[in-house]
């Protein structure tokens, strides 16, 4: 196959969802229409230690939610597709906001009883300001919940989409009877079997035709018939452009535990979604098609394999074919590296590919050499930007609570700051050891992996601190910068890259050190 029909059939997305509305379990239902897996893993009971497939850390089993960004990818039909499931949890959004950077659309699950929700609009905020293609999928359809039409208007008012539903209910929770594939122009009906692979559908060609009555009963087929006459009347016509621009969002809905209404999803997805888009670095904007390969490193996962502590740096592969064993620029150390066994992933299980394309997503062997944005090349010096680390909102001291295992803590710590789930402060003051999250569920799972991956304990102290800014000075030997560093000494650490930051301890001590110093920058972001 030719490298430009190997782009052309190639789908990289992620899934995002507040927690619970069910991304892990519709993760599971592609991955079985796409014969991935035979059987789907028991996700919702949390005693079967048979977790989701791409829940594979011990963790993540525990606690039946996933904690960190997992790569599948599965053939439908001839098309590729790459899935990164993402954890939906808040404490671990900045894991799912940096896979963003790396996805070419987006599916959002939505829960059919509780709506959006807090998180969701957060996600959702990110896609519209990169302008990624969302479709949205509406879950849980076999529970009692909103109505649709109350939903559609929800998902237009929270999320500021344009939604033209592709899909349509017909009826609710109990009496939900199956789903009018508007896209397609057929009816699905739900018999509750989750067992069942695929779904039979029945072709209608109009729902006019009395035909429908005899399948349904004519209440439900009157109802559908009013419904669809309103959706015709309220919502635009789907068009595809408007789609790929971020401008219309396709709305499905189904029951993604029961694998119903996933199959009328991937298949429109796969025809409407787009392929490996454009990408831009400082330096210009890099298509898919460009004959020299480009990628970057969207994120760092330690422990992969417990037994054999090895690193992997996952790697988004923007332009050109990436080849194993060929060696190529690493551009922020300026060195050449070459890769023996770069691996595709399916959740924890990895094979090594010789040859990779424009939207793959490889996982290569890492000593240290990276850190999450960096970017490879074949020799042309290039920056992807738009991976940034954010200000965390939790701080607290890490103490050693096992003094003989000192040389395991610290290479823990090193590792698992890599991976970005966490950022490192060195206090200038005194050398203390600080860690900052998004989420306060990040100590538990920083913890828990130091103790199982490493052999190491930590105990945590509290730190009042309410923010941490990125120092940008006009000038080093500025006397105001000097002046700056002399009073404000017990505040300044530096992370993990050696940049200087101000651990500010209120909102008002912040405000007052950026009047009384004008010529400093202070910046919530590391890529300012």
């Amino acid at each position: 196959m030719s490298f430009l029909s190997e782009i052309e059939r190639r789908r990289t997305f992620g899934i995002v969802s507040h927690p619970d509305a069910g991304k892990t379990t519709l993760t599971e239902k592609l991955l079985l229409f796409g014969g991935a897996i035979q059987e789907a893993g028991a996700v919702k009971s949390n005693k079967i230690k048979k977790g989701a497939t791409s829940d594979f850390m011990e963790i993540e089993r525990q606690r039946g939610i996933s904690v960190a960004t997992s790569v599948l990818a599965f053939e439908y039909n001839g098309i590729k597709i790459n899935i990164l499931d993402t954890p939906g949890h808040k404490d671990f959004a900045e894991d799912t906001f940096r896979t963003l950077t790396a996805v070419d659309s987006v599916i959002v699950v939505i829960d059919v009883a509780k709506g959006v929700e807090e998180q969701t609009e957060k996600l959702v905020k990110v896609c519209r300001m990169r302008n990624i293609p969302i479709i949205v999928f509406i879950n849980k359809m076999d529970r009692e919940g909103k109505d649709a039409f109350d939903l559609l208007d929800e998902i237009e008012q929270k999320l500021n989409l344009k939604v033209v539903p592709l899909s349509f209910p017909i009826g609710m929770g109990y009496d939900f009877k199956g789903i009018y594939n508007i896209w397609e122009k057929n009816i699905n009906l739900f018999t509750g079997d989750s067992k069942r692979d695929i779904e039979e559908t029945i072709k209608i060609s109009e729902v006019s035709d009395p035909e429908l009555n005899t399948i349904i009963g004519d209440t439900a087929a009157e109802n559908l018939r009013e419904e669809l006459e309103l959706v015709e009347g309220i919502y635009p016509e789907f068009n595809k452009e408007d789609y790929l621009n971020g401008d219309l969002q396709p709305v499905f809905f189904g029951s993604a535990l029961n694998n119903f209404g996933v199959r009328e999803l991937l298949d429109c997805f796969v025809s409407i979604a787009p392929k490996p888009r454009p990408k831009h670095s400082e330096e210009r904007l890099v298509k898919p098609n460009e004959d020299k390969f480009t990628g970057f490193v969207f994120k760092i996962h330690a422990n992969m394999d417990p037994n054999h502590r090895d690193r992997l740096a996952f790697i988004k592969i923007v332009s050109g074919e990436f080849k194993r064993n060929t060696p190529y620029l690493h551009v922020r150390h300026n060195k050449k590296l070459k890769f023996s066994s770069p691996n595709a992933f399916f959740a924890e299980k990895k094979e090594i590919v010789d040859i990779s394309y424009p939207g793959d997503i490889v996982g290569l062997h890492d000593t240290g050499n990276f850190k999450i944005g960096d970017t490879l090349t074949e020799g042309e010096v290039l920056n992807y930007k738009g991976v940034p680390s954010f200000s965390p909102e939790h701080f607290r001291y890490i103490n050693n609570a096992d003094p003989l295992k000192s040389k395991q803590l610290f290479k823990g710590i090193d590792q698992l700051m890599d991976e970005g789930v966490a950022q490192l402060f060195t206090l200038d003051l005194n050398g203390r050891k600080v860690i900052g999250t998004v989420g306060a569920l990040q100590y538990e799972v920083i913890q828990y992996r130091l103790e199982h991956e490493y052999g190491a304990k930590c105990s945590y102290e509290n730190l009042s601190v309410h923010k941490a800014c990125w120092i940008e000075p006009e000038n080093i030997n500025h006397p105001e910068f000097v002046e700056f560093k002399r009073v404000k000494q017990r505040y300044l650490a530096t992370d993990k890259q050696g940049q200087l930051v101000f651990l500010a301890d209120s909102v008002f001590s912040l405000q007052m050190t950026e009047q009384k110093y004008p010529s400093i920058k202070f910046h919530l972001t590391s890529e300012y």
